[in-house]
């Protein structure tokens, strides 16, 4: 089951943030080649990419939130006219030839 669901959540995961994700993978493989060939600076440097990319996306998503909460209203027309206001007309009984 968790191999039908893996693949869906790296697209998932992918589409959402691709700049975090990219990140992510990045950082993950230096990580694991760093830990594999006992270099630590390559190492480290793999877990604080991913920790900073971890960092990013949960600020984007914090950020994408807030601009959600406060929505811009959209105006078609001003506020007030430019234009002076028209006089009123009213039917005259005499009527003029």
């Amino acid at each position: 089951m968790i191999d039908v669901l893996w693949p869906k959540l790296l697209k998932t995961a992918y589409r959402k943030d691709p700049v975090a994700s990219f990140f992510v993978t990045v950082g993950s493989v230096d990580a694991v080649i760093g830990g594999l060939g006992t270099s630590w600076s390559l190492f480290s440097f793999g877990i604080g990419t991913v920790g900073v990319a971890i960092i990013l996306r949960f600020w984007l998503l914090k950020r994408s939130q807030i601009d959600r909460a406060t929505p811009v209203p959209e105006y078609y027309l001003p506020p007030n006219s430019s234009r002076p206001q028209l006089p009123i007309l009213s039917r005259n009984k005499k009527h003029l030839p």
